[in-house]
């Protein structure tokens, strides 16, 4: 099994702004200027929350954005609007780690579904694209709560005005 982060943050580090909006990052480029649909094609699970399901839900055919992976939503609700995302609850750490050794794992969103990840030991790779925004308040990617860790840069890639850094866990899980 391996997790990974995959996401777009602000210079600033904000993944949303102040009500969790995105039309920064829509208005600076598109997936299609980066490599997010040969990263998407590795994985087999996506795992987000309540609000960026919600963002995911404006979409004009939210059913077809991630068509080939188990999409899992966390929120209290007991089902979904849309087809292929399944809700659930509890330890987003524990459910992990019970999805088996042969998955590839997204975690998409926020630092809701992300921090209780890092502080378990949980996430192998973070690859962060970085758009040339300032946003001075928001949604913020890390919760300045994670702890010391240490990841290791393999590789920096440019998107048009995106620049993508990809990070391996340190050491490996022990």
């Amino acid at each position: 099994m391996s997790v990974f982060f995959y996401g777009c943050v602000t210079l600033d580090g904000y993944l949303a702004d102040k009500n969790h909006g995105l039309s920064w990052l829509h208005e600076t480029g598109s997936p299609e200027e980066t490599d997010c649909d040969r990263f998407y094609q590795a994985m087999d699970v996506a795992i987000m929350g309540r609000r960026t399901f919600e963002e995911v839900a404006r979409l004009e055919d939210a059913a077809s954005v991630y068509p080939t992976t188990e999409n899992y939503v966390f929120t209290h609700a007991g089902s979904l609007p849309h087809k292929g995302f399944i809700p659930v609850g509890g330890d987003v750490a524990e459910f992990v780690s019970g999805l088996g050794p042969d998955k590839n794992i997204w975690i998409i969103g926020g630092n809701t579904i992300l921090a209780p990840l890092l502080e378990r030991d949980t996430v192998d790779h973070l690859i962060v694209q970085v758009a040339p925004v300032l946003l001075g308040e928001g949604i913020p990617l890390f919760t300045q709560k994670e702890g010391q860790m240490r990841f290791r840069l393999d590789e920096v890639k440019r998107y048009g005005q995106f620049a993508e850094l990809i990070y391996s866990r340190n050491a490996p899980r022990g």
